[in-house]
């Protein structure tokens, strides 16, 4: 069976937008509460293609819960997907309960390493493995990024003696549909991410006739902070509040009930005014709205609908001091193919490309676009203003892994290119088309142009980039990111999920100086390479507190070796880049691959909303 799997861009087929309170709101001519009725449910979700499940829910609105419970229960047979051996540490653990102190440490934690909570997201079914079901209708799966979301914190205590106190724990995000499949004891949703289209058809209206919702709230890609306060998130749902002590799940985020839609998993800090920047894209009009929320977090005060003429995926948002940038690629979530036969997610290759520049509080008229070659970029690393230019950096590739991720032997460059460092094979490397590089945009305001350029080559492939945040929106001089080490597979035809093997420090001020035969110039890099069978997830970057220079702090990760099937947390001195790491971290349990990481310090409250929540 050919699995197709997406990175969390499902859209969450919300209902029309709701009142929009105190907000600013600026439209594109678009009324969020006008719609047509249709002469038949099916009829509308065929002509136009948007899923207006509350008129479903009009026609069986008296349909007992309990019906439709045993229409599923009879109609569809839930199985567990199984994993390749090269795949086990991408299956799930068990909670753990209360925290465990760290005894083994090898190295030394630095004296001036701040306190505080490195804490990672990332998928971790609930029921043990992801599922497919098999009905009348036809198949449908769940993705490998669909696992409920689990955190993975390792707490940092600094004792009266000056030595350091560490402890794990883990848990999930309690979101309103882990607790409703919890309390069932059994997986209810039915999977809607891909599969024959009748069976995904069926699995929307069937999963919002009976819960609400589409599809489930699993909050397991990315952990943000915002004045003081701290939420698990992924874009096809709302940020979920975490009390950082003992990472237990408040209330879903709502800024006073005025953002109605899903929420991107990288909001963005605005520098110089502290207002969070965000935005939720949607698989029906309108596809792009950006927000812009208080310094405090707790208010919208701006809110506009993008004038976009297709459901593309942003994953990402960049900012300036002044402007808010918006990127418009041919990734898109399209309900017309599901109706058609395809896949609801599919990178358009022939479809246009461009970058939108914003003001922080301007409408949809207000945005300048520039069109750019058409690519695939799931995550930017910075964004900053440069005279009459925005520079827009990130990580570009000519084409997409989704729907993949899994990508099989014939997306290898041959054996007899494999690496040689200090004597040692390197691991395989992915064909260039799916490799994830460095690029360069300058946007020119005032002369309305674009030009762009490759700052890295194609020896090593970089993605979950991160920087210094206290240099978001700011000119800055490194970056740093994972190396996606693909494909140490079990067998000749054995396909693998990506993995990442290493570090990369990216010095955007230094360019090489040997001569390569290409004609680009490429930045200096500086590679910290794991050991064989090693692999890191959730890297973040810890800035030393007082530190006078940018790059002055440390790499910190979560790292797993296949071979002992332990795992670690590696801290890494990032002006030592290529040293031995100052401290590895044994942890108690092992640690499945996730997403994206974040540090807190320890001044945090620990403060966590749990009153009524939303549902």
């Amino acid at each position: 069976m050919r699995r197709r799997a997406a990175r969390n861009f499902l859209p969450e087929l919300s209902g029309e937008a709701a009142a929009h309170g105190g907000a600013r709101v600026a439209s594109e001519g678009f009324d969020p509460h006008s719609h047509l009725r249709p002469k038949s449910l099916f009829q509308e979700l065929q002509r136009q293609l948007s899923f207006r499940f509350d008129e479903a829910s009009q026609v069986l609105k008296n349909t007992p819960h309990m019906l439709l419970d045993a229409i599923v229960d009879s109609t569809f047979k839930f199985t567990d997907q199984t994993l390749l051996p090269s795949e086990s540490n991408f299956s799930p653990v068990d909670e753990i309960g209360e925290s465990i102190e760290i005894l083994q440490i090898e190295g030394e934690i630095p004296t001036d390493f701040p306190e505080g909570v490195y804490i990672r997201n990332g998928s971790n079914p609930l029921f043990g493995a992801l599922h497919s079901t098999v009905s009348v209708f036809g198949e449908s799966n769940e993705i490998w990024v669909e696992g409920e979301g689990m955190l993975h914190a390792l707490y940092f205590t600094r004792n009266y003696s000056d030595s350091w106190s560490v402890s794990y724990a883990n848990r999930y995000v309690e979101s309103p549909t882990l607790k409703i499949e919890r309390d069932r004891k059994k997986p209810c949703f039915l999977p809607a991410a891909q599969g024959d289209s009748a069976t995904v058809i069926a699995a929307y209206i069937l999963n919002y006739l009976r819960f609400g919702k589409v599809n489930k709230s699993i909050s397991n890609t990315n952990v943000f902070e915002h004045r003081g306060r701290v939420y698990a998130i992924t874009e096809s749902h709302q940020p979920e509040e975490i009390c950082i002590q003992n990472l237990e799940t408040g209330n879903t985020w709502d800024i006073q009930e005025e953002w109605d839609r899903p929420c991107t998993s990288h909001p963005k800090v605005a520098p110089g005014s502290g207002e969070l920047v965000i935005f939720g894209s949607d698989a029906k009009r309108p596809f792009l709205v950006v927000g812009v929320v208080s310094d405090d977090g707790t208010k919208l005060k701006h809110k506009v609908y993008l004038r976009l003429d297709r459901p593309t995926l942003c994953h990402d948002i960049g900012v300036t001091l002044k402007y808010n940038i918006i990127m418009d690629l041919p990734l898109t979530a399209d309900i017309s193919r599901v109706t058609t036969g395809g896949q609801l997610i599919e990178f358009e290759k022939k479809g246009y490309a461009r970058i939108g520049v914003m003001p922080r509080y301007g409408d949809a008229e207000s945005v300048m676009w520039f069109d750019v070659e058409p690519c695939c970029m799931f995550h930017l690393i910075n964004c900053f203003e440069d005279g009459d230019e925005v520079v827009v950096q990130g990580l570009r590739s000519a084409d997409s892994i989704i729907p993949g991720p899994r990508l099989n032997k014939h997306g290898i460059i041959p054996e007899r290119s494999e690496l040689k460092r200090d004597g040692k094979t390197m691991k395989r490397r992915i064909d260039e088309k799916f490799f994830s590089r460095l690029y360069e945009w300058r946007l020119n305001l005032e002369r309305k142009t674009v030009s762009g350029e490759y700052l890295t080559g194609i020896d090593w492939s970089l993605e979950f980039p991160m920087i210094n945040s206290y240099y978001t929106g700011m000119h800055h001089s490194y970056a740093y990111a994972q190396i996606v080490d693909s494909l140490r597979s079990g067998g000749g035809s054995e396909r693998v999920l990506p993995k990442y093997g290493g570090f990369a420090k990216l010095c955007l001020e230094e360019r090489e100086n040997v001569k390569k035969r290409s004609a680009e110039d490429l930045i200096k890099m500086e590679i910290h390479q794991l050991d064989e069978d090693q692999f890191c997830s959730g890297a973040s970057f810890v800035p030393r507190v007082g530190g006078p220079h940018e790059d002055d702090g440390w790499i910190i990760s979560f790292v797993h070796n296949e071979r002992t099937n332990t795992s670690q947390v590696n801290i890494i001195d990032t002006q030592e880049f290529e040293g031995d790491p100052v401290a590895k971290i044994t942890l108690p349990r092992r640690v499945p691959y996730g997403f994206h990481g974040t540090f807190v310090h320890s001044n945090m409250t620990g403060h966590v909303n749990t009153g009524p929540a939303k549902t």
